[in-house]
């Protein structure tokens, strides 16, 4: 059974979202579950997961351990300090992946609405190709914008809106930043495309939205009661209310 290594940036600045408490998006509650909890679930209990990293804002790193301790005392988590960028902080974690994982997830910390057979397919996908990601195609029209004016009308043919977890073989993803320079990519795809290796697009699904803004906080509640559940055999201690469903 190939072994992975998970990756949840969590680092970054959530200078487009607004809430109540003034909090960053991956520290938020969605229906009484951190955001982050709830991505971070979908790895921490799985077999062919070795390792799974948070990486933390050096600025939060002490509240936040202070504020999730009860979270963090039932999952193996390993936390991190991020960079300036979130590249530097994929970079960090990177650095301490097990030679013993065969390849490395990297998943936003702020998309919560996914499911275990979703990531299965993503993994399974990975282990036969060394690379792959999800992604939506676009089925709307697309225009270049300038300055408020259309400069043109994009074909949208075989333009896919990318999604994570991306999941690459350990050595490709190593590779791919060690050659990174001083370029800041907003996804690992990026850097990997950049060594000619090829990536396998998976149909990913439209409920995996990443939570940019405080809309899409509203989106997401509304979307978690939309995802397949799965009957649970046993109370998780940080589970939603109802003690048979896991989302």
């Amino acid at each position: 059974m190939a072994k992975f290594a998970v990756i949840l940036p969590a680092a970054g600045k959530s200078s487009r979202f607004q809430s109540k408490n003034k909090r960053k998006k991956p520290f938020v509650e969605l229906k009484k579950r951190a955001v982050w909890v709830r991505s971070a679930d979908l790895f921490v209990n799985r077999d062919d997961v070795l390792q799974t990293f948070l990486v933390i804002s050096p600025d939060d790193m002490d509240w936040f351990k202070e504020k999730f301790r009860p979270n963090l005392a039932f999952m193996d988590i390993v936390l991190v300090e991020g960079g300036a960028q979130r590249a530097d902080s994929v970079q960090n974690a990177l650095d301490q992946v097990s030679s013993e994982a065969d390849f490395v997830a990297v998943h936003d910390a702020a998309r919560p609405l996914m499911v275990k057979e979703w990531v299965d397919e993503i993994f399974n996908v990975a282990a036969e190709s060394g690379a792959a990601i999800p992604g939506v195609s676009i089925s709307s029209t697309v225009k270049r914008v300038d300055d408020s004016s259309i400069v043109e009308t994009v074909p949208r043919e075989n333009l896919w809106t990318a999604q994570t977890p991306q999941v690459f073989r350990r050595e490709l993803l190593v590779e791919a930043y060690a050659k990174r320079g001083d370029t800041n990519p907003t996804d690992e795809a990026a850097l990997v495309e950049q060594l000619g290796h090829p990536i396998t697009m998976v149909p990913g699904h439209p409920q995996n939205i990443k939570i940019t803004t405080a809309e899409d906080m509203s989106i997401a509640s509304a979307l978690v009661d939309t995802l397949p559940k799965k009957t649970l055999g046993a109370l998780h201690p940080f589970a939603d209310e109802s003690p048979r469903r896991l989302l």
